[in-house]
């Protein structure tokens, strides 16, 4: 298991379009993703539950990737929510 802090950088934060493309970055991947902050922790391939968070630019969320492939899914997720 993998647990890594991450500074969201995206422009204007997790809005609904970048919801939906961080849910498609998560689910090419086996390992199970959740992305914490503030007491709240939900599946990063859940659509739902990533529009719950609200999140916006400068925030930091803590990734927990468990899984055969998660050190490919912590890069993955990380090198998105930077805007790279």
């Amino acid at each position: 298991m993998i647990k890594k802090e991450i500074t969201i950088r995206l422009e204007n934060g997790l809005e609904a379009r970048p919801v939906a493309m961080l849910v498609q970055v998560a689910s090419q991947y086996d390992s199970s993703i959740y992305l914490e902050t503030e007491g709240k922790k939900v599946n990063a391939k859940s659509i739902m539950g990533m529009m719950s968070l609200g999140l916006d630019t400068g925030e930091k969320i803590v990734a927990v990737v468990d899984g055969s492939d998660e050190e490919a899914a912590v890069e993955g997720i990380e090198k998105f929510l930077s805007g790279k």
